[in-house]
């Protein structure tokens, strides 16, 4: 499954810039999350996807909680997708998704004992 979204992505938009999106369970339409947003933006080519980016440590902090969320750009309300294309260069039609987070990588635990004969 592609995790380059976040760094491969259509365009972004600042956290702060956002803020419509936010809380995401109050929006009007299909948002997925956890799995649903993996299976989501695995179907979706990175041009096509729109990352919410943080702008500080505080709102990269905040986008670190929250669970991997992917929001259908033509589920969304008409009043929020105005207001987040003027955040952007393209048409906000031009995207598929909204991805908020990212993918969490499991790396296994190591031992400093395992680094004492380097």
């Amino acid at each position: 499954m592609p995790k380059g979204h976040f760094g491969r992505s259509g365009a972004s938009i600042d956290h702060g810039d956002a803020k419509v999106l936010f809380p995401v369970d109050e929006l009007d339409g299909t948002v997925f999350q956890h799995r649903d947003a993996e299976l989501a933006l695995g179907d979706v080519e990175s041009e096509n996807v729109i990352v919410i980016v943080p702008t500080s440590l505080a709102s990269s902090y905040s986008l670190t909680q929250r669970p991997l969320t992917a929001i259908p750009v033509a589920d969304l309300p008409l009043d929020v997708r105005s207001e987040l294309a003027d955040a952007l260069d393209a048409p906000i039609d031009s995207y598929e998704l909204i991805q908020i987070g990212k993918w969490t990588v499991d790396s296994p635990n190591h031992s400093l004992a395992e680094y004492t004969n380097a």
